[in-house]
């Protein structure tokens, strides 16, 4: 196993113990390493409380039995740089007027006062308000709200991140393959961020190495059925297809972009790439269903 003793990691999108985040953070915990955690202001009170409750306890045990802890939570909206950014209707909004610092760059100068530097981050994050309505009828404001959500969010953490990442650290963020194969229905932009978001990966890996000595990479998910994904409306029939015609016919598990995840943390001359990680449904052309049998 990897030894990531001693290391800080900010997992930020983290809203339940079903999507990716969680078993990211979960990974990096069996490695050893000290978690921040990062949760969308507006569900910070569900996601604490269950914690608290004991509704994650199964979820959070360790391979030695112990339960997975984090260091601090921040609340965030990577929708905004900074403070200032934030309108007045956001701030008044009941289930963020009890917070006041939740925008990238602030989160990152409460962890860097709390912590000091951090050695990985991790961008599990997107959204998108139509995500259920084609490109043809995603609205000019859906389909930017999807871009800065999904994709900008990311170019956000590495500027604010960056400077307080210890030389040879690591940013990681998730994609998947719609960002450069058509998948009906994944809708309201969420395609084209997905896009971006690899494309930025790949000139953020020139401009934070560079800058800072740090390394940027993603990982192609495949379909999992989380939380996040389940809002798409058909995750069953993804996942069902993906096991019918993958070159592995197996489902997809946390535990596997977790391990990705980890490995990407500490692969010292690896940046710049996007590894896939959906058994090998990205190599393939062509359904196999109803005409090749195994």
């Amino acid at each position: 196993m990897m030894n990531l003793q001693g290391k800080v990691a900010f997992i930020a999108g983290i809203g339940d113990d079903q999507g990716y985040g969680w078993a990211v953070a979960k990974a990096f915990a069996e490695a050893g390493c000290r978690i921040l955690v990062g949760t969308w202001v507006p569900i910070v009170n569900i996601f604490t409380s269950s914690w608290k409750s004991g509704k994650f306890d199964k979820s959070r045990k360790l391979s030695d039995g112990s339960l997975m802890e984090y260091l601090k939570l921040y609340p965030i909206d990577a929708s905004f740089d900074t403070s200032e950014e934030i309108p007045d209707m956001v701030r008044a909004n009941k289930r963020y007027k009890q917070y006041e610092q939740y925008a990238i760059s602030d989160v990152a100068a409460q962890i860097q006062r709390d912590y000091g530097n951090v050695d990985i981050i991790i961008h599990s994050l997107a959204n998108s308000p139509e995500i259920k309505n084609p490109l043809l009828e995603t609205s000019r404001k859906g389909y930017l709200e999807a871009m800065s959500a999904s994709a900008y969010s990311f170019i956000g953490m590495v500027k604010y991140f960056g400077p307080l990442m210890n030389e040879g650290g690591s940013a990681i963020t998730l994609t998947y393959l719609a960002s450069e194969r058509v998948i009906p229905g994944y809708g309201g932009g969420m395609s084209s961020a997905k896009a971006a978001l690899e494309s930025d990966t790949r000139t953020l890996a020139w401009e934070a190495g560079r800058k800072w000595g740090i390394r940027i990479n993603a990982i192609s998910a495949g379909a999992f059925n989380s939380r996040a994904a389940r809002a798409i409306g058909f995750i069953g029939s993804m996942i069902k297809y993906s096991r019918s015609n993958a070159p592995l016919q197996r489902d997809l598990s946390g535990e596997d972009v977790g391990g990705a995840a980890l490995f990407l943390s500490q692969a010292s001359a690896i940046t710049g790439v996007t590894l896939y990680v959906d058994n090998g449904m990205h190599a393939m052309g062509i359904a196999t269903d109803g005409f090749l049998t195994s």
